[in-house]
């Protein structure tokens, strides 16, 4: 009771919260063997590009057990309540001294969602996160600005997949820097204004993002939107419920994964017109 309360005071002001325990370091480990033994499939299959791989809950399974990770749900449920939905999984890998990067951006700008309140993303360190290999910077207490205009500059090294670039001045006194050990993980706003630099490290820098939304919450630009339900109950059916994936990259499961990206390009074109 104690910790939500902290994690509900300090995500408020500054719209982030770090760094919290999900695992211990030798379990991370695990999962990112899990990963790499599964690289090779997950390349040809086209599920994804460079360092971002989207939509990983609906094709993986050892996914699926991280985004129900009882530490990092009871964290969320301090902040939008306890039926809870994931909307979005994604890995955004950056490669030992490689330029790929992130520009500033918030996250809500592209996602059509209604409640900008019941929606908050959390980003797993699979691998130790440093300054050195591109953590995330947020800008503190940017999410109470609202949404800004953003441009697309599709810039080639930049891991987004529009290249999107928040149209706000950013002061280095108020950026923080989310350095993270294996295992734990940051919550951030959508609204929250936020980035990653390059990897100028020799080692991977490892993290799986997980967008949890409370069942209450609807897509408003976008035909009917897709969630997998992880905790609780959903008595609204806002969301078409995504099933478990039955096996790894399966053909059902990747038939679904091809369902989640097309609503989801629908609702971050159709975005456009709400900033």
């Amino acid at each position: 009771m104690e910790q939500a309360r902290r994690i509900r005071k300090r995500f408020t002001s500054d719209g982030f919260v770090f760094p919290l325990d999900a695992m211990t370091p030798a379990r991370a480990g695990e999962y990112r063997q899990a990963f790499t033994a599964l690289e090779e499939r997950i390349e040809t299959s086209g599920i994804g590009r460079g360092g971002q791989i989207n939509h990983v809950h609906t094709v993986l399974r050892f996914v699926n057990e991280i985004v129900r990770n009882d530490r990092m749900l009871d964290a969320v449920e301090a902040l939008i309540g306890p039926d809870i939905l994931v909307w979005d999984c994604t890995f955004i890998i950056k490669e030992a001294r490689s330029s790929g990067f992130v520009s500033w951006h918030q996250d809500l700008r592209y996602w059509g969602l209604e409640d900008v309140n019941k929606v908050v993303s959390a980003w797993l360190a699979l691998g130790p996160v440093s300054r050195a290999n591109g953590c995330m910077q947020f800008v503190r207490g940017s999410h109470r600005q609202g949404l800004a205009e953003h441009r697309d500059e599709y810039a080639a090294e930049n891991i987004l997949s529009r290249g999107q670039v928040a149209q706000v001045n950013v002061s280095e006194d108020d950026v923080v820097h989310a350095e993270l050990q294996a295992g734990q993980f940051s919550l951030h706003h959508g609204l929250l204004v936020h980035s990653s630099p390059a990897n100028l490290s020799d080692d991977r820098r490892w993290g799986l993002v997980t967008n949890f939304v409370a069942a209450g919450n609807r897509q408003v630009v976008a035909p009917p939107d897709l969630a997998m339900p992880v905790r609780g109950e959903d008595p609204y059916g806002h969301f078409g419920h995504l099933p478990v994936p039955e096996a790894d990259l399966c053909s059902e499961a990747l038939g679904w994964h091809g369902r989640v990206v097309a609503a989801r390009q629908w609702a971050q074109y159709a975005a456009e017109g709400r900033a």
